[in-house]
């Protein structure tokens, strides 16, 4: 009787440890078939076709004519964050044909005075939508509300957009956004730009991990996805349909584009899409190629603005248990509601990514299962060789010759997975945070083992109950004007970064900033230490925005483009016509939001901007505006 339970145990823990090798060794062949699927299409692409990423500028796409936009934001219970994304937007934002139609409900007052205010601050880019019905619903019911108000803006004002957009209250939407859109959304029904973490603090255990998977996700897995089955699952930001797609569903689900009886109605909405024709998706990666005159920062030191990467940033889930929750929403609506309502339809390379996408309910408490495993492996073999457990250790199967293989692949496959997300982690984010994604490995695992323990919960419920699963809204948070400024990059940073001054110089510089009442730029200048085009480069690359060359100067033609008094007042000067009706001005650094309004509404046209340095702008501004040109009273 006495070595019954250490029988028992070791039948168990052999069991476990048998079960738990071939469910990570299928695992990994998965995650390998993707890899292999990557690697060799880019091998293709580049060595065998000489095909390079897409060569698309900025440049380029201001050329092209605005067309309207719409962008949908559903908002419950977003009263902290819904003004500073809306804010930000119209402040960041290089476009002026769009409307953000922000999507409340009756029942939070908070939220809809929000909403009011911005739509009283820009009436003609803001919009709100009311739902009809008491929240919360689910994010499908709002958008599909949404949709019936940007018809009627549609109505009233006689014209249709060109594409529709999907973001959240917690975006950080890319300037070039919808030049990108506007460029592309003629060739495709469905576009999806990369989603992206702001910068975290060191080390992010919990945020990071959003940061490694999206890293990951959105350079290689929907690449994969795309080039494989030709559908992409949407992300639920940044993500653009074009508005003959979305016509066609309002048509055949009676206004109801969106289905309300899931919780990931972007993923299922992208295989309805599919399923009626809608076939030409993308998934757009690394599209901006900027022009720059040195690299900033060094390799180790990169991140995903710093890369030109055109994509939507937000801040995700810091803590543990918001980070399971929203995960649990994920897997929710893919994997159980998924199987549920697309179930196994489509070609075969369809149904795999389906196997992938649902895999993780069983593969993600093996993950943790293997912690187990490997500890009580180890702890009996320590014990052995101790003689406590007496000769009983040996009977571990882990020890056997017919599993060595099993796990030698497994170490293989393991080592490939963790080389693959350092590599896609310190591409976009820097070796720094590359590196960080090792360890917090261990933490993704957990947080998804507490995810799909809560899913398989809150599914059966369902099953038993009859319920509808509810929408478990995550808590958004909207980064500070700080943080803001460093997603932006501070011009004073990329400076010191370049090494055109030290950081001793650019405090100085900072206090006779704050002294004497300047731009940054100007006080940088004044003891000659920077040159006058180093900083008009360098300020053109943190606004985005085209440079001009030396050699040119303003259309004298178009001086009496903008009122005298409104030149000298805001140093901007009209400097050539561009298609599209746009207006280009040369500035020494990009005006505010409110200027550009203004400037707007002065010339009746789009206004571009180029940069110049700043003596060049102070001698055009003198020659377009002299002083005995002021007009009082003029705007």
């Amino acid at each position: 009787m006495t070595h019954v339970p250490w029988s028992l145990y070791f039948d168990v823990l052999n069991g476990l440890i048998v079960v738990t090798a071939f469910v990570i060794l299928l695992s990994g062949l998965d995650d390998l078939f993707i890899d292999a699927c990557f690697w060799a299409g880019e091998f293709h692409r580049v060595v065998i076709k000489r095909q390079r990423a897409p060569n698309i500028t900025a440049e380029s796409l201001r050329a092209r004519e605005e067309r309207w936009f719409a962008i949908m934001v559903p908002a419950w219970q977003e009263a902290e964050v819904i003004a500073h994304m809306v804010e930000n937007t119209l402040a960041t934002l290089d476009y002026d044909r769009y409307v953000v139609f922000l999507g409340t409900y009756r029942n939070d007052a908070a939220t809809t005075a929000e909403a009011d205010k911005m739509v009283a601050r820009d009436p003609a880019h803001i919009r709100r939508a009311t739902v009809g019905a008491d929240g919360p619903t689910c994010k499908a019911d709002c958008l599909n509300w949404i949709l019936r108000e940007i018809v009627a803006h549609e109505t009233e004002h006689g014209m249709r957009f060109a594409g529709v957009l999907m973001h959240d209250c917690e975006d950080v939407i890319h300037p070039l956004e919808l030049k990108y859109f506007n460029d592309q959304i003629d060739d495709f029904d469905l576009i999806q730009l990369p989603v992206m973490s702001l910068e975290l603090k060191f080390p992010a255990w919990v945020g990071g991990t959003y940061l490694d998977d999206f890293s990951e996700t959105h350079q290689k897995d929907l690449v994969v996805r795309q080039r494989l089955t030709g559908t992409v699952p949407g992300a639920g930001v940044a993500l653009c349909y074009g508005r003959h797609a979305i016509g066609a569903m309002m048509e055949a689900n009676d206004g109801r584009v969106f289905n309300t009886s899931t919780l990931t109605e972007d993923y299922d909405f992208s295989y309805r899409l599919a399923a009626n024709g809608f076939t030409r998706q993308t998934f757009a990666r690394f599209p901006i190629r900027r022009m720059r005159t040195r690299q900033p920062g060094m390799w180790w030191q990169r991140s995903a603005t710093a890369n030109g990467l055109l994509a939507t940033c937000e801040y995700f889930p810091s803590e543990f248990q918001a980070a399971y929750r929203q995960r649990a929403r994920w897997i929710l609506g893919i994997a159980f509601l998924g199987w549920e309502q697309l179930k196994w339809q489509g070609g075969l390379l369809t149904r795999y990514m389906f196997f992938r996408d649902r895999k993780g309910i069983v593969t993600a408490p093996f993950s943790v299962l293997a912690y187990f495993v490997l500890a009580n492996t180890l702890a009996v073999t320590l014990l052995d060789d101790r003689h406590f457990a007496g000769p009983a250790a040996s009977r571990l199967v882990i020890f056997s010759a017919w599993l060595q293989p099993v796990l030698i692949v497994n170490i293989a496959l393991l080592t490939n997975r963790m080389l693959e997300r350092v590599y896609f982690v310190s591409r976009l984010n820097g070796l720094q945070q590359g590196l960080m994604s090792l360890p917090r490995t261990v933490f993704n695992n957990f947080i998804n083992f507490a995810a799909v323990s809560r899913a398989w919960h809150q599914y059966i419920r369902h099953l038993v109950s009859g319920v509808p699963i509810a929408w478990d809204k995550t808590k958004h948070t909207f980064p500070s004007n700080a943080e803001l400024a460093r997603h932006h990059r501070r011009l004073g940073d990329m400076l010191v970064e370049r090494g055109a001054i030290t950081a001793v110089e650019l405090e100085a510089a900072m206090q006779r900033q704050r002294t004497l009442g300047m731009r940054l730029g100007q006080a940088l200048l004044l003891d000659g230490r920077l040159t006058p085009e180093l900083l008009a480069d360098t300020i053109a690359e943190q606004a985005d925005l085209p440079r001009v060359a030396r050699d040119t100067g303003p259309v004298k033609s178009l001086a009496g483009a903008i009122p005298a008094d409104f030149i000298r007042r805001h140093e901007v000067v009209p400097f050539a016509r561009a298609p599209g009706d746009t207006l280009q001005v040369a500035v020494a650094s990009r005006p505010d939001a409110t200027v550009t309004q203004r400037l707007r509404a002065v010339t009746g046209m789009h206004v571009a901007y180029v940069v110049a340095c700043d003596h060049e702008v102070a001698a055009w501004v003198a020659a377009a505006a002299p002083v005995d040109s002021l007009e009082p009273g003029r705007p």
